[in-house]
């Protein structure tokens, strides 16, 4: 059986490989990592939200590669059933793609204004008002689902939907957004779990390489 590969970018400013990752953890999955240095000129467009990159996240797989972090959690879940990433319930299935979806296709003011970086602390940090709505949104989607099914994860167990979110819960603290206790709790619970602390160390690692998205704007 082919061993399985995740091809991903920076740790510390790429939200899309730390999503691809975590849901491969979540799937007990093995793989190795093949990382794509962040000057390649298609890695660092993506980072800097200047155009799309396919390149990462990746997974090979069996002779399949499946890109894209949707797919990539919708291949796992088929592969590795056991691991739940989508709940058992037909509507909470459902629910959980719809915010897995949102989180893929949306947010743009939120993911220009509050890039990622995982290094990084901006205490002093303002936040506009169009990021400021997707924030708004996206506690929203956070406490309804917490409030539904419970916590301390959004569909109670650990599911695709937290792996979206994660990267959200690191712009959040790296730029002291507030929040209310229910999703600061949530934050806690992410930040918490083992492989959010492997991945993090990971990005302790790197060197700061990208002086744009080292500014305070």
């Amino acid at each position: 059986m082919e061993a399985a590969t995740l091809t991903i970018s920076s740790k510390n400013y790429s939200s899309w490989s730390l999503r691809g990752w975590l849901l491969a953890k979540f799937s007990g999955l093995p793989f190795t990592e093949a990382i794509v240095p962040s000057d390649d000129p298609s890695v660092r467009e993506e980072l800097l939200l200047l155009s799309p990159s396919f390149l990462v996240p990746c997974l090979h797989h069996e002779g399949h590669a499946v890109w894209d972090t949707l797919a990539i959690g919708e291949y796992l879940n088929e592969v590795r059933p056991e691991a739940h990433l989508l709940p058992k319930n037909l509507a909470l299935r459902a629910r959980c793609r719809s915010i897995c979806g949102e989180m893929h296709a949306g947010f743009g003011a939120l993911r220009s204004a509050l890039p990622v970086n995982l290094q990084g602390d901006f205490p002093n940090f303002k936040v506009w008002q169009r990021a400021q709505a997707d924030i708004n949104r996206i506690t929203a989607i956070w406490r309804e689902c917490l409030e539904l099914y419970g916590g301390p994860f959004l569909f109670r167990e650990r599911s695709m939907a937290d792996a979206m979110y994660a990267p959200v819960v690191t712009r959040f603290l790296t730029y002291h957004v507030a929040l209310d206790s229910l999703c600061a709790a949530y934050c806690k619970t992410i930040m918490a779990m083992p492989e959010m602390r492997e991945w993090i160390e990971g990005a302790k690692q790197e060197p700061r390489e990208m002086e744009e998205l080292e500014v305070e704007f």
